[in-house]
């Protein structure tokens, strides 16, 4: 079985949180607010599983994440996802480290840490600036353009090559791999089972090939980390390397791509707060946070109860499944004044509390510096640029229940 398509389920007007409908159509908002204030933690029962609570106020989603013993990221005990993961045949490669819990998972995390230290990332803003630059430079003179592709998409699958060490030109099959990893409720990513299977083929053709040359000749580049480095003294193994891989892929582009393109639409929605932006671009770091707190690109983790326990009085029962609705808990009115309101200066205060949009605790994102990186440099260009850039017209979503994404969006601007 591959991974399942999220299936309809009548729960009597009862809010069902796997329908991906819900998420395309922009209604999760409301539904979350309503869940916070009256069942913060729900029982959503499933058609095809054991059903799950769904955690949505801040405190609580940190506290799981905090706490690995008691809630499990593990792959036997079903993963970071709601579907269980050791259960799907497309997942028979080895765990990877966001479906592991210490000391494993932190033992993974060493191994391409270093291509993520303060330092290095850094030294990269020269060079995605002037990607940026070249992307903008590249948009149609006609003054209308299709902004996921052109730059949203383009930039992040870029910056990944230069992680990998590859050239730029397999940037657009790792973008295709990427959708249709984590696009199994949208038809247009996941076109057929079998199209998934030859995805999967071919990532692991091409991984192979990398994991080969890195052995002869190493660099300083991701692959080359994970190639030579050890797991308590023994070498990855290739079935773990090629399940890195793909998470590497998917984690490199999905959240820094969806909010760039979701940043845009925010600001092209609110133009009072662009001209903020415009007027003082010294805000533009604050707006970056704002944006991933009101994108929130990702929107759910899973974690497994290890054992019986309470959230908030709700008895949760060892082996339940938990998810964590990040896109809730950064609208948290416990943490923050007017949360449904995008307000680019709301990060400037350091008090603010730190937005979930990466995750917290031991999964907290490892590339979060470098997507904040991206994310400063793009839309300072932009904004000096084209600062009477908006969107021109319909916006086309991702159907998923897991990635907030823009797969089309129009936008016009003056040349």
């Amino acid at each position: 079985m591959l991974r399942p398509k999220a299936e309809k389920l009548d729960l009597d007007g009862r809010p069902d949180l796997k329908d991906p409908d819900l998420y395309m159509r922009g209604e999760h908002h409301e539904i979350f607010r309503e869940l916070r204030a009256q069942e913060p933690v729900y029982w959503n029962p499933e058609i095809d599983s054991t059903g799950f609570w769904a955690i949505t106020r801040y405190d609580d989603i940190e506290r799981i994440s905090k706490n690995p013993n008691l809630f499990s990221s593990a792959k036997h005990m079903g993963g970071h996802r709601i579907f269980n993961e050791h259960e799907i045949a497309e997942n028979q490669t080895d765990a990877t480290m966001i479906s592991m819990d210490p000391p494993e998972h932190a033992a993974y995390r060493r191994m391409i840490t270093p291509g993520f230290v303060p330092k290095r990332v850094s030294n990269m803003e020269a060079r995605i600036r002037a990607r940026v630059t070249r992307l903008l430079d590249n948009l149609p003179k006609t003054g209308e353009a299709e902004f996921v592709s052109a730059v949203a998409a383009a930039l992040p699958i870029e910056v990944l090559a230069e992680l990998f060490g590859v050239p730029e030109s397999d940037g657009p099959k790792l973008f295709e791999w990427s959708n249709a990893t984590v696009g199994e409720d949208d038809p247009e990513l996941r076109v057929s089972d079998d199209y998934m299977r030859q995805c999967i083929m071919e990532m692991a053709g091409y991984a192979a090939g990398l994991w080969q040359q890195r052995v002869e000749a190493p660099g300083d580049d991701l692959i080359s980390m994970l190639v030579h480095s050890k797991i308590e003294g023994e070498a990855l193994t290739f079935p773990a390397f090629i399940g890195t891989f793909i998470l590497l892929v998917v984690a490199g582009n999905e959240t820094t791509r969806n909010s760039i393109s979701g940043g845009l639409l925010a600001l092209s929605e609110h133009p009072a707060e662009r001209r903020k932006l415009l007027d003082n671009p010294s805000l533009i770091p604050s707006a970056v946070q704002e944006i991933v707190r009101w994108v929130s690109p990702v929107l759910h983790m899973r974690r497994t109860a290890t054992e019986d326990t309470e959230i908030r009085g709700q008895r949760i029962r060892r082996g339940d499944k938990v998810v964590m609705w990040y896109a809730s808990a950064n609208r948290d009115e416990e943490k923050w004044a007017e949360p449904d309101r995008f307000d680019v200066t709301r990060y400037a205060n350091s008090q603010t509390p730190t937005q979930l949009g990466f995750g917290a605790g031991q999964h907290f994102c490892l590339g979060s510096r470098l997507a904040e990186l991206q994310l400063r440099v793009l839309f300072e260009e932009l904004l000096k640029r084209f600062p009477d850039i908006e969107v021109a017209g319909p916006v086309r979503r991702l159907r998923s229940n897991f990635i907030s994404g823009i797969k089309e969006m129009p936008v016009r601007y003056s040349v």
